[in-house]
């Protein structure tokens, strides 16, 4: 008897081996994130499809992280895409190739939306990013993040062309609420993802760290910050057209982000070296108010 044919005769989640399974928790455990913790809330079959999700976005990330150089990166982030090929021909030879082997059958995860994350992940390892014309980052956050929803959609329950503008839309407020949190960070390894436009349009600097110390990088951040806003509120309304249980997870994950967003405008953009929390108390009352919609 197979793995897959074991698990499905043991009842385990989407039927794949419990060894599987395990391997795959442990990747998600191992990160260190909130988001194990906030995939709890949905039933077996879907967690263990996110969580696959989530692994196999975190092991291209660290792939492209790696300081390495790119001749030798671009090679292990093209095995994955080999791998992503021969997944949607049916083949699988590791836990995490399994297990989403079992999440692409079952919630009908898209193959250009893998590949799209690699893309993102070899934009991110082949060219230190420095003020993107609008068009790049745009391409940027819809690889690394809106690729990432357009997968998890699926795996929450919801696989309609609404739940899609969700995705690219909530895909696009995170990524750029990450950028806007991080560019003290980001600075710091050379890189800045803010948009040259609005950079020239306040005369700051297209450099590191030149720009960060022109008085006019704050009104950069406010400009971006009110693209993100923008959005959100597009997610939220997209939203409102899915299946209510479905968003839930989405509903936590923008209502978090939203919250992070908030946060740094309260602190103000001059003070971007400043690190800003979301409060614990905040963080209950979003639990509680969307993921029991």
């Amino acid at each position: 008897m197979s793995a897959t044919a074991q698990g499905t005769a043991l009842g385990t989640a989407l039927g794949a081996a419990q060894s599987d399974l395990d391997s795959v928790e442990q990747v998600v455990r191992d990160a260190g994130t909130s988001f194990y913790r906030g995939m709890r809330i949905l039933p077996p079959d879907r967690r263990m499809a996110m969580y696959a999700i989530y692994a196999f976005c975190r092991i291209v990330d660290d792939i492209a992280d790696d300081p390495a150089p790119f001749d030798t990166i671009l090679p292990r982030l093209n095995q994955w895409r080999d791998r992503i090929v021969a997944l949607f021909r049916g083949e699988a030879a590791t836990p995490v190739e399994r297990v989403l082997l079992r999440a692409i059958s079952t919630y009908r995860l898209r193959q250009a939306d893998f590949e799209a994350v690699i893309d993102g992940m070899q934009m991110d390892a082949e060219t230190v990013i420095v003020a993107p014309d609008l068009p790049t980052l745009d391409l940027y956050c819809d690889r690394v993040a809106a690729a990432v929803g357009r997968m998890s959609v699926r795996a929450f329950g919801d696989a309609s062309d609404n739940a899609d503008r969700v995705a690219w839309s909530l895909g696009r407020a995170l990524q750029l609420t990450n950028i806007l949190r991080d560019v003290a960070e980001d600075a710091e390894r050379g890189r800045m993802y803010l948009p040259r436009e609005y950079l020239r349009a306040e005369s700051v600097p297209l450099e590191v760290p030149a720009a960060l110390d022109h008085p006019g990088l704050p009104r950069v951040c406010a400009r971006l910050a009110q693209d993100a806003h923008a959005h959100f509120t597009t997610a939220w309304v997209a939203m409102d057209s899915c299946d209510p249980k479905a968003m839930r997870p989405a509903r936590v994950m923008g209502a978090s982000y939203a919250a992070i967003l908030t946060a740094l405008e309260r602190r103000g953009w001059e003070q971007f070296r400043t690190p800003v929390k979301v409060a614990k108390w905040r963080k209950i009352w979003i639990a509680i108010r969307y993921a029991w919609l």
